[in-house]
């Protein structure tokens, strides 16, 4: 083999290993953030309470009013373990009603039930605000959520059979097989025939 052969497969060999290493370091992200949505699972996030409202003491509001917002009867009772202001509070309005901000509950053994329960309740309404309540997830699983969400529409347009795996996947039949995706833009593509399957560390 002459010095050139060599130098070049030694090149190979180098690009290789880096391939692997990038896959296994994604292989590794995804499991962090696993790791980091299941911490969360116990969280409810409550989106849109005036601020104020709580008085001077926001644990014992949220332990008190949480199950009448959500008319939800907790069994074991509701516990909460933290309750903090999460999130940009907005400025005065020009009306002169209060800002409101994002409030950030943790509920011990509940979270999920909460989060599950109130998506099927009446809107919560306190005076001109509609209070939400929802899952808490990672950064990067509640983006992948949102760009999942985005591809329904066009999904339900071209009659794809399809699917949620939670907290953040998605199921597609093609041509009699069912795939699973972890990334939006891989399902993108393989509902539009650019690829045949998913990654498979995915």
């Amino acid at each position: 083999m002459s010095g050139l052969d060599q130098r070049v497969a030694t090149v190979e060999t180098q690009v290789a290993s880096w391939t692997d290493r990038d896959q296994e370091l994604l292989y590794l992200r995804s499991k962090l953030i696993d790791l980091e949505d299941r911490s969360r699972r116990n969280n409810v996030r409550l989106l849109g309470f005036p601020e104020g409202i709580e008085g001077a003491d926001l644990f014992s509001y949220l332990r008190e009013t949480l199950p009448k917002l959500t008319e939800i009867t907790f069994d074991p009772p509701c516990g909460i373990s933290k309750g903090t202001q999460a999130g940009p509070q907005a400025g005065p309005q020009e009306t002169g009603t209060p800002p409101s901000y994002h409030s950030l509950l943790a509920a011990t053994h509940v979270g999920s039930q909460t989060a599950t329960g109130s998506q099927n309740a009446r809107p919560i309404q306190i005076g001109h605000l509609e209070i939400r309540i929802s899952a808490d997830f990672s950064k990067e699983t509640a983006e992948r959520r949102k760009a999942f969400l985005s591809l329904r529409s066009r999904l339900c347009q071209l009659n794809v059979k399809f699917g949620p795996f939670e907290p953040a996947r998605m199921w597609i039949t093609k041509n009699g097989e069912s795939q699973n995706f972890y990334d939006p833009e891989i399902c993108k593509c393989f509902w539009m025939g650019y690829m045949t399957s998913p990654t498979p560390w995915k």
